[in-house]
């Protein structure tokens, strides 16, 4: 990684930290139920219809909130799959119910269910995938956390062979022109960007 492309990441992530800092209570509101409305949709159409699993995550402090789609996709009859730091940047998977209880995280500044934890072979099912993000170009480049946890967890899932769609969850300004975010050699693509205002598609 470059000198240069690690600064113009870090300034991008940096910036709408900051933004993501000034939004109120009513805004974030807000955009809970239109994330969850727009996500319900797109699992909706990718699943066909049908009962299906997803992976999601729990978005904490001003991140996009999350815990409503997450409602909302097990009131619709999917499954849905949190994840759980682990050492050396791992991912492990607990399946959520409305009884589920989060804990802080030992390794990541986020919360995470408590539960039986699954590995990699618990998302090969997967009818698609909710992933934070920080930003996210028309191209499909995505700036995450800079934890490298679901840059490690999308390796390796594609050499495991999963193929399933990839929607990053952001706010509606940080959906950013085509080529804005630089790419690097561990980056994967991402298929849609799920904003509070709906749903949109990547090339």
């Amino acid at each position: 990684m470059s000198q240069t492309t690690r600064q113009s990441k870090d300034e991008i992530r940096s910036r709408h930290r900051t933004i993501r800092l000034g939004l109120q209570p009513e805004a974030l509101s807000a955009a809970a139920s239109g994330i969850a409305r727009h996500g319900l949709s797109w699992a909706a159409t990718i699943a066909d219809g049908r009962p299906a699993t997803f992976t999601a995550y729990l978005g904490v402090a001003h991140e996009p909130p999350t815990l409503a789609l997450i409602a909302a996709l097990h009131e619709a009859g999917h499954k849905v799959l949190l994840p759980v730091c682990e050492p050396d940047r791992g991912l492990s998977w607990v399946l959520w119910n409305p009884d589920s209880e989060f804990v802080r995280s030992r390794y990541a500044p986020i919360k995470e269910p408590a539960g039986e934890r699954h590995g990699l072979e618990a998302i090969r099912g997967v009818a698609g995938l909710f992933l934070p993000a920080t930003a996210v170009d028309m191209s499909g480049n995505r700036i995450g956390q800079g934890g490298g946890y679901y840059d490690k967890f999308l390796a390796d899932a594609e050499a495991a062979g999963l193929q399933a769609p990839r929607a990053a969850v952001i706010y509606d300004s940080e959906l950013l022109p085509a080529s804005s975010i630089p790419v690097e050699g561990f980056d994967r693509p991402v298929d849609a960007a799920l904003t509070p205002s709906g749903l949109v598609r990547l090339s």
